[in-house]
Order: C-alpha cells, then sequence, then structure tokens
C-alpha cells in the first residue's frame, strides 16, 4: 500500500477514535481542555524543534508576507461567494462570513499533517507563515469589525479601541506558539540548534512534540459538528472558498515561480485551513457590548459564525488529506485549477437548486 494512504488511513482511524470518544468526553470544557494542551504546549514543542532543525534562511521572512497577501486576497473575494450563495455581504450572516472565511486555523488542520507528509522544514515554513496570518486575523479583522460595528451602532462609545489593540498585541506576542518562534528564530541566529540543547531539554520537547498529531486528530474527532440548520448552504459557502483558495494559490505560484513541490503542498494546504476561533472572539464580545446597548440593532449573527467554524474543520481535514493523500497531482496548476472547478460545481449547486426551487414555486402560485 503506498504510504502516503497508510498514513492518511491512520490519521482517520484517529478522528474516527474521537469521534468514538464523544460519548466519555461530551462537555465544552473537557474538549477545549484537549485543544489547550494542543496549542499551549504541544504544537509550541512541534514547531520549535523543527526551527531549530533547519537553516532558516531570508526566504523564510517571505512566507508571512505571502499568507498577509492571501488573507487580503480572500477577503476580498468573499462578498462575491455570499452574493453567489444568495446572502447580503451587508446582513449580519455576511458580516460575520467576511470576518470568517479570510481567517485560518492552521495549527488544528494543516500543521499536523504538513509534518507527517512533509517535514520539519515544511512545517518551519508554515509556523513562519502563520505569523502574517495572526497579524490579519488578530488586528485587521478586529478593526474592521469595529469600524461595520460603530455603522450599525453610531451612539456607541469608541473610548475602548486603544485598550483592545493594546490587549490585542499582548495576545500576539504572548501567545505560546509566537513566543516559541520568536525564541526558536533568536536561538537560530546566535547559532544554537537542537543538538547543541541540553539533552534534558530537547528531549523533553522531543517527546512532547509527538503527541501533537494524535491529539489533534483525536480532537478534530471530537470537535467535528454537522449542523443540520444551514447546512447545505455554509457547506457550499466552504466549498467556493476551497475552490477561489486553489486560484489564488495557483495565481502565487506562477506569480512568484515557486517550482519546489513541497512549497506549493504548504501553500496550498495552508490556505484549506479551517476558519479561524479568533474571527469569532471578535464577533462575540461586539455581540456582548451590542445586548447592553441595543440587543434589536446587531452587527453580526453569532449562531452563523459558530455554524461556519464547526463545519469549516470537517470540510478542511478531507481537502487537506485529500491533497496529501495524491501525492504531487495537485502541484501542477492544471490539475489545482482543475479541482478549483471541481470545487466550484459542488458549491453553486445549492443556489442553482434553490433557485429552482423558488422559480417553481413561483411559477405554481401564478398558475394557481
Amino acid at each position: 500500500m503506498d504510504s502516503a494512504l497508510e498514513k492518511s488511513i491512520s490519521f482517520l482511524i484517529f478522528i474516527a477514535i474521537g469521534i468514538l470518544l464523544k460519548k466519555k468526553i461530551s462537555t465544552a470544557e473537557q474538549t477545549n481542555g484537549i485543544k489547550s494542551i494542543i496549542l499551549t504546549i504541544a504544537l509550541p514543542a512541534t514547531i520549535f524543534i523543527a526551527l531549530l532543525k533547519i537553516n532558516i534562511t531570508s526566504n523564510f521572512l517571505m512566507f508571512p508576507l505571502i499568507a498577509l497577501f492571501f488573507n487580503g486576497m480572500l477577503f476580498f473575494v468573499t462578498p462575491l461567494l455570499l452574493k453567489i450563495i444568495g446572502i447580503s455581504p451587508n446582513s449580519p450572516s455576511g458580516k460575520s462570513a467576511q470576518l470568517l472565511l479570510p481567517s485560518l486555523a492552521p495549527g488544528l488542520t494543516c500543521f499536523p499533517f504538513i509534518l507527517e507528509f512533509l517535514g520539519d522544514d515544511s512545517l518551519a515554513k508554515a509556523a513562519m507563515a502563520d505569523l502574517g496570518n495572526k497579524f490579519f486575523v488578530l488586528f485587521l479583522l478586529y478593526l474592521i469589525a469595529l469600524q461595520w460595528h460603530y455603522k450599525t451602532n453610531l451612539n456607541f462609545e469608541k473610548k475602548s479601541i486603544k485598550s483592545k489593540v493594546k490587549s490585542l498585541l499582548k495576545t500576539l506576542f504572548y501567545e505560546p506558539v509566537n513566543v516559541f518562534i520568536f525564541v526558536a528564530i533568536l536561538f537560530v541566529s546566535f547559532g544554537i540548534t537542537l543538538d547543541k540543547l541540553p539533552t534534558i531539554l530537547a528531549s523533553t520537547l522531543t517527546r512532547l512534540s509527538t503527541i501533537m498529531t494524535p491529539l489533534v486528530l483525536i480532537f478534530i474527532g471530537l470537535a467535528a459538528k454537522i449542523q443540520k440548520k444551514q447546512f447545505f448552504q455554509i457547506a457550499s459557502l466552504l466549498m467556493l472558498r476551497a475552490s477561489f483558495t486553489l486560484i489564488i494559490v495557483a495565481g502565487i505560484v506562477v506569480l512568484l515561480k515557486v517550482s519546489n513541490t513541497n512549497d506549493i503542498l504548504v501553500m496550498l494546504v495552508f490556505g484549506l485551513s479551517s476558519c479561524s476561533f479568533w474571527p469569532f472572539a471578535h464577533i462575540a464580545s461586539i455581540n456582548a457590548k451590542e445586548n447592553n446597548q441595543n440587543p434589536d440593532n446587531k452587527t453580526f449573527n453569532t449562531n452563523f459564525s459558530l455554524a461556519i467554524i464547526a463545519l469549516s474543520l470537517p470540510i478542511s481535514v478531507a481537502l487537506i488529506l485529500g491533497i496529501f493523500t495524491a501525492g504531487n497531482t495537485f502541484t501542477e496548476i492544471h490539475t489545482m485549477l482543475g479541482l478549483s472547478g471541481v470545487l466550484f460545481l459542488i458549491g453553486i449547486g445549492y443556489p442553482i437548486v434553490t433557485k429552482i426551487k423558488n422559480s417553481t414555486i413561483v411559477t405554481s402560485n401564478v398558475t394557481g
């Protein structure tokens, strides 16, 4: 059996274990406990080791910029995707989707697979790219959310922006993953590699990193929830997001003349990561303030936001696993665009069926 297929089957088994454990680990607190272990211990240790194992060059600094460019492109194309699905970009659901769709959560969706299929060098590049994504998600999206909020609630006080930005800066610099990245870059700049660390420290970090992939996969099985309400609408939206992601990545590959297949795969799966939880945190914060000010005038739709996050996780994992299982098949521009076309056709299925149904109802009413 092909090694890539064997890994994919093994990963699916771990996800299935997570699904089976739902009865035992059923509360949000228990699931979030596993998520905290991943994001504060296992993932930082894994990224730290990956960065210390490789030779970091100036080329690595391009990855945060590429990720930031990708986030921006996806943000500007999201209103078009919403119109295709039949959602007004100016509605609470539309504004929620515009914050969530351009955001990425690579730590829980693509990092484990990059490590297993491509190795430490590729994981280090993905970790660097996530710095650009974090800046976009934590700051730019928050400022956009505030701007929409103030337009909706003209009498709301604006004095909290400065303090909130300071809080977000602290979050960026004190988040464990980012701290480990900065420390690792500092170590490497002084010539300190993994083999030069004390044996006890290196051994501890290595053991911590080994638990990341199984924990992430089990967490995916535990966290994946299929929302019946708005399922087809959101699934179509996420398929269109994936379709345009492939087009954007193809454009970046052609523009920058990227020929390394591992780098192309990193860009692909990084861009196909599930939606981040951070924009929802912004939405929830603003929603709580609006409940106290004007409960009837909401900027965002929190239920729609949660449904997007819940459904984006399994869809992203399925696409990422499929791409890695296919080897280098999707590193070619024509196959990349071909997959984009297939996902686009799947994505427009819902609005087409909805339009046909509505036309049938209107016709029957007129005839009746």
